[in-house]
C-alpha cells in the first residue's frame, strides 16, 4: 500500500509545479519587449505511478498517480522559420544597401533637373549658338567662356563627389568589418557559456535567445548556415546545442582553403567552444585607390592591430584563406558594399606588378563612363575649334583657333588659360572673314555630332562609344543605365523585406509574448496553484483525523 503521507507529497509537486508555471508567465509577461527574446513554457509532465512494475508489487486494482513536475521550461521556436528569415535577412541586407549606393549616385548627378549636368551642358551649347549670331560679340563670348568654365567645374565635381561616395563607402566596410567580427566573437563567447552549463542538464534559454539576436544580426552582413551539435556530458533532450556559423560561398573561389567551408565560429569538437581558435575574423585588403583586393578570413591576433594583421596575411597570402574580391558572391550587405566602392578584377596576389587589376564596381564603371564621355567631347571640341578662325590676326591673317579644353578626364577637364585669358581665341569663324560664325555651329553640333564622324574614331577601339552615337546619347545611356539599376535596387530592396517582414510575422506569432495569452495561463496556474494547496489541506485534515481523532471510542 502506498504510504499514508502520499497525498501531501502529490500536493507538494502540484504546487511546485505550478509556481514552476507562475514564475515562467512572470518571466514571459517581463520580457514581452525584450527584443529577440522567446516566449517560454513549461513542459509538465505526470511522475512514475505506484506501484512499479516488477514481481514484489503489491495486489491492488492498478496504479495510483503519484502527481506532477515540471519536466522542462522550453523555448517555443522555429528552426525553420529561423533560416528563412536569415536567407531573407541577408537579400534585405544586399538590396538596402545596393540601393542606397544608387540614390547616391542619383543625387550626385542630379538629373533630370536644372541643376544638373545635362542643363549645363545644353547651356553651353546654348552660348556657342548665340555666339554663332554675333561672333564678333565680346559679351558673346564671356559667356561661352565662362559656361565652359562652370562645364569643367560641373565634371570635377561630380569626379570628387563620386570619389568621396567611394571613399565613404570604403570607410563603411571596414566599420561593418568590424562589427561582423565582434558579432563573431560574442556568438562564440556564448557558446563557451552555453557548453558550460548544458552537460549539467540545465536548458539555457536566455543565452540561446542572445546567440540567436546576434546571429540574426550577423546575417544581415552576409550569408549564413548555422548547424549545432550536441555538447558533452548529460544535456538535456531540448538542449540546443553549440552553433557553428557556416559562410556560403562557393569553394572554388576560396583560395589556399582545401575546398573546406569557412567557418566564422567553430562549434566541432575540434576546438573550445569559446576559445581563439574557435574564430576566423574577416580582414578586408585595398589597394591605394581604396578598391578591394581580397577579403581574408584567419584567427585574430590580439596582439596586432587590424592593420598590422592584414599586412601580415597579405605577405603571407598562401597560409590563410582567402577569396578575391571579384569571387566574393556571398549574399549581404558586405557584398552590396564592395561592388559600390570597388574592386578589382583580375587580380590575384605574386602577380608581375602593381597595376594588375582593373578597377570594376558601379561607381568605377560610372567614373569610366565619365572619363570616356569627356575624353572623346574634349578631343572632338578641340578638333573642330582648331580648323576655325580666331579674332587674333597675325601680319593682317586672321589666326586659327588652338586647343580649346585641356584634360581628357573628367577630374582634369578645364579651359585652356590661353581663352581664359582672352575670349578672342575661341574659334567662332570656319573662314576668319568678318560676321562669320560657322565655326561657332560647328561647336554647338559636337554634342549630337555622330560618333562615326569622330575624328579619332577607332572602330577597333573598345573604349570608343560603340553604338551609342552621339555624345548627347551616350551620356543619357549613362544616365537611363543607371536609373534601371536604381530602379531595381528598391523594387528588389522592397520584394525582399515585404518576404523578410512575412516570414517575421510568422516568427512573431510563434515565439513573441501574447499579453492576453499570459494572462489567460496566469488565471489558470493560479487556480491550480489554489486547487492544489485546497488538496494539502484536504490531506491535512484527513491526516489530522487519523491522528489526533481515532481510538478515542471507548475512553
Amino acid at each position: 500500500m502506498p504510504s499514508t503521507f502520499n497525498g501531501l507529497e502529490v500536493a507538494k509537486r502540484a504546487l511546485h509545479t505550478q509556481q514552476t508555471a507562475l514564475y515562467t508567465t512572470g518571466h514571459n509577461i517581463a520580457n514581452a519587449n525584450t527584443e529577440g527574446y522567446t516566449r517560454q513554457r513549461v513542459n509538465m509532465t505526470a511522475t512514475a505511478p505506484y506501484p512499479a512494475a516488477s514481481r514484489n508489487r503489491p495486489e491492488i486494482p492498478g496504479q495510483i498517480g503519484s502527481g506532477v513536475e515540471a519536466g522542462s521550461i522550453e523555448r517555443i521556436r522555429d528552426s525553420f522559420i529561423d533560416k528563412q528569415y536569415r536567407q531573407e535577412n541577408s537579400k534585405v541586407g544586399f538590396y538596402e544597401s545596393k540601393a542606397d549606393t544608387m540614390s547616391k549616385l542619383e543625387s550626385i548627378l542630379n538629373e533630370p533637373t536644372d541643376e544638373g549636368l545635362s542643363q549645363t551642358l545644353d547651356l553651353f551649347w546654348k552660348s556657342l549658338q548665340d555666339l554663332s549670331v554675333n561672333p564678333e560679340d565680346s559679351g558673346a563670348r564671356s559667356v561661352v567662356k565662362e559656361r565652359a568654365n562652370a562645364l569643367a567645374d560641373a565634371f570635377q565635381y561630380i569626379h570628387g563627389s563620386l570619389q568621396d561616395v567611394r571613399a565613404n563607402l570604403k570607410n563603411e566596410i571596414g566599420v561593418d568589418n568590424t562589427k561582423v567580427n565582434s558579432l563573431i566573437d560574442q556568438i562564440n563567447q556564448l557558446n563557451g557559456q552555453i557548453n558550460k552549463i548544458e552537460p549539467h542538464g540545465y536548458v539555457p534559454n536566455d543565452l540561446y535567445d542572445e546567440r540567436d539576436r546576434l546571429i540574426d544580426e550577423l546575417s544581415g552582413y552576409a550569408d549564413i548556415k548555422v548547424d549545432y551539435r550536441k555538447s558533452s556530458g548529460q544535456p538535456s533532450p531540448i538542449a540546443q546545442g553549440i552553433a557553428t556559423i557556416t559562410l556560403i560561398t562557393d569553394n572554388d573561389d576560396v583560395e589556399n582553403g582545401n575546398d573546406e567551408p569557412i567557418k566564422l565560429v567553430d562549434g566541432s569538437v575540434d576546438v573550445q567552444p569559446g576559445s581563439e581558435e574557435a574564430v576566423k575574423h574577416i580582414f578586408a585588403d585595398f589597394d591605394d585607390d581604396n578598391n578591394l583586393k581580397a577579403m581574408f578570413f584567419a584567427q585574430p591576433d590580439r596582439n596586432l592591430t587590424v592593420e598590422e594583421q592584414t599586412e601580415n596575411l597579405v605577405a603571407n597570402y598562401g597560409d590563410e584563406i582567402h577569396i578575391y574580391a571579384s569571387n566574393y558572391d556571398v549574399q549581404g550587405k558586405l557584398n552590396a558594399l564592395i561592388d559600390g566602392s570597388g574592386y578589382l578584377n583580375d587580380f590575384e596576389y605574386g602577380g608581375t606588378g602593381e597595376e594588375e587589376g582593373t578597377a570594376a564596381g558601379e561607381i568605377n564603371e560610372m567614373l569610366a563612363d565619365l572619363d570616356t564621355m569627356v575624353e572623346h567631347f574634349v578631343n572632338e571640341f578641340n578638333a573642330v575649334h582648331s580648323n576655325g578662325y580666331t579674332l587674333v590676326k597675325e601680319d593682317g591673317e586672321p589666326v586659327q583657333g588652338g586647343e580649346f579644353f585641356t584634360g581628357i578626364t573628367a577630374d582634369t577637364i578645364a579651359l585652356s588659360e590661353a581663352i581664359a585669358n582672352d575670349v578672342d581665341l575661341i574659334a567662332a569663324s570656319s573662314t576668319g572673314a568678318p560676321g562669320d560664325g560657322e565655326n561657332a555651329t560647328e561647336l554647338a553640333n559636337v554634342y549630337t555630332k555622330r560618333v562615326e564622324q569622330f575624328l579619332s574614331y577607332d572602330e577597333n577601339d573598345p573604349d570608343q562609344l560603340d553604338d551609342k552615337a552621339t555624345i548627347k546619347s551616350y551620356f543619357e545611356s549613362i544616365i537611363g543605365e543607371m536609373g534601371v539599376v536604381a530602379e531595381e535596387s528598391n523594387r528588389m530592396k522592397n520584394n525582399s523585406g515585404i518576404l523578410r517582414q512575412q516570414v517575421e510575422e510568422s516568427r512573431q506569432a510563434i515565439s513573441s509574448v501574447s499579453l492576453d495569452e499570459e494572462m489567460t495561463n496566469l488565471i489558470q496556474y493560479q487556480h491550480a496553484y489554489n486547487a492544489a494547496a485546497r488538496n494539502m489541506t484536504a490531506v491535512d485534515e484527513m491526516l489530522d483525523r487519523i491522528i489526533n481523532n481515532m481510538g478515542l471510542v471507548g475512553r
